[in-house]
């Protein structure tokens, strides 16, 4: 069998000029170099079969979606590229553990003279697998163990219980997950889930028994997310001295909720960008499909990120929402917005600013935040290119607002209070970027436009989080 020199496309690159043969890859004499690559670049091919080898319970169809466009490639160059872009795409299916490609000139009775065979070598998943980790949350950490039943049925559907125990919250949920053939970003999921959290700063205790289902969705270059939840919820005191606003909250209550979520995102890290821009856009209403609380909650995020000179990298966020109670009963504390900390605006310390009651912080049903940061690499950058690149240098300034509104006013009101007794900060520090799981800042915070009730951390703030303003 004559070989076309494309044995595995492991090392190629996904896009670029350099997705062509390498020369070290072609096992040719000097005398055929033109030819050889004559046929490489320009002779026209067909692929005539694509073969899967390795599969056990996996159903065929659902693979045929993935390999469909090797079949259009019409050189040697395409056959090569499809294949990658095809070994990817069942990678990211999740049930195989690796995938090689093999690309060979076809044999049989029906080869064509340009004829290729295509063979994805494939190795499943065990039926079974366990993971142990660490997930770092909004300046709280915690130990997850999972067990997931991946390709449950043969077509990509993934059966998940996870355990996770926190500094501050503890949950565990069976969830099953169900991608569309064809469609990977389409999915569906459902949920079945226990949390119970601790939220010091209200002297609140959370607990949360609940469904969910989600169906995600590409259109366009967004990404849609329609979710029903419903979830009994029990909220008790944590302390002792907890106020009587706070105990007033407690008790037992049945929300079920629909919403709708929406995110462009063309950064090149959710961790620390150095360009692109994130557009999220988040509604909920409570109370239309049953239960016993009934609200209208919008919220939004908004981050644009520039490279400058010198790779320093400027960056600017804005957050707003507003909660709009429905019916006779007010907001619940579980329901409204929280704002301060050293993952939002720093200076002030965790969910420390807005309406609160003998030191307990009752939230709000209206906010807004932003922020403008200045990333710039270590002074004489030690560790360049390696270690070092993972630190960066970090100035900031915050800004921010947290209140309830009085819904019988006009729009211009509602601007006029939040636009009322501004928070802000400003400072310096040093950022640690872990990989794209989470980042580390330690900053020197100087806040500014503190309001009688406001907890702040005036001079080192430590946060750790994957979302920061």
């Amino acid at each position: 069998m004559g070989t076309v020199h494309a044995r595995s496309l492991d090392p190629l690159p996904m896009q670029g000029p350099e997705l062509g043969v390498q020369a070290d890859d072609m096992d040719i004499g000097e005398p055929e170099h033109e030819e050889k690559q004559e046929v490489l670049e320009n002779k026209d091919v067909v692929v005539q079969h694509v073969h899967i080898d390795g599969l056990g319970r996996t159903k065929e169809d659902i693979l045929t979606y993935e390999i469909a466009d090797v079949f259009r490639a019409k050189n040697l160059i395409e056959v090569m590229k499809k294949s990658h872009e095809a070994r990817h795409k069942l990678l990211r299916l999740g049930i195989f553990r690796h995938v090689e490609v093999v690309i060979d000139t076809a044999e049989g009775a029906d080869a064509l003279p340009n004829g290729l065979d295509v063979t994805f070598e494939v190795k499943e998943l065990r039926r079974m697998t366990g993971s142990y980790n660490t997930m770092v949350g909004n300046n709280e950490g915690s130990m997850v163990l999972g067990l997931k039943l991946p390709n449950v049925f043969g077509r990509a559907e993934k059966l998940t219980f996870q355990f996770s125990y926190g500094t501050k919250e503890t949950s565990y949920g069976l969830s099953f997950f169900k991608p569309q053939p064809g469609h990977f970003e389409r999915n569906f999921s459902i949920n079945l889930y226990k949390v119970t959290g601790q939220f010091p700063w209200s002297s609140l205790r959370e607990t949360d028994r609940g469904v969910s289902t989600e169906f995600s969705f590409p259109i366009w270059r967004t990404n849609h997310t329609l979710k029903w939840e419903g979830v009994w919820r029990e909220l008790g005191c944590l302390a002792r001295t907890a106020s009587f606003a706070v105990r007033e909250e407690s008790g037992h209550s049945l929300k079920s909720s629909l919403s709708h979520a929406m995110v462009i995102d063309t950064r090149n890290s959710s961790i620390l960008p150095r360009k692109g821009a994130l557009l999220k856009i988040n509604q909920e209403l409570a109370g239309f499909t049953g239960g016993d609380v009934s609200f209208l909650k919008e919220d939004f995020e908004i981050q644009l990120n520039k490279t400058l000179f010198w790779d320093s990298v400027l960056s600017t966020s804005l957050w707003g929402g507003m909660l709009l109670p429905l019916g006779d009963k007010p907001s619940s504390i579980a329901d409204r917005f929280y704002l301060g900390g050293p993952t939002s605006v720093r200076g002030f310390s965790m969910y420390s600013i807005g309406p609160q009651s003998e030191g307990d912080y009752l939230g709000g049903e209206a906010y807004w935040a932003g922020g403008i940061h200045l990333y710039t690499p270590l002074p004489f950058r030690p560790g360049r290119g390696g270690f070092g690149e993972l630190f960066r240098t970090h100035f900031f300034l915050n800004a921010g607002n947290l209140c309830n509104l009085n819904y019988g006013e006009g729009p211009r009101a509602h601007l006029s209070k939040l636009a009322e007794c501004i928070r802000w900060s400003y400072g310096a520090g040093i950022v640690l970027r872990l990989g794209n799981i989470a980042r580390l800042e330690l900053n020197y915070c100087i806040p500014m436009g503190v309001q009688s009730g406001d907890r702040i951390c005036d001079g080192v703030q430590f946060g750790a989080g994957i979302r920061f303003l």
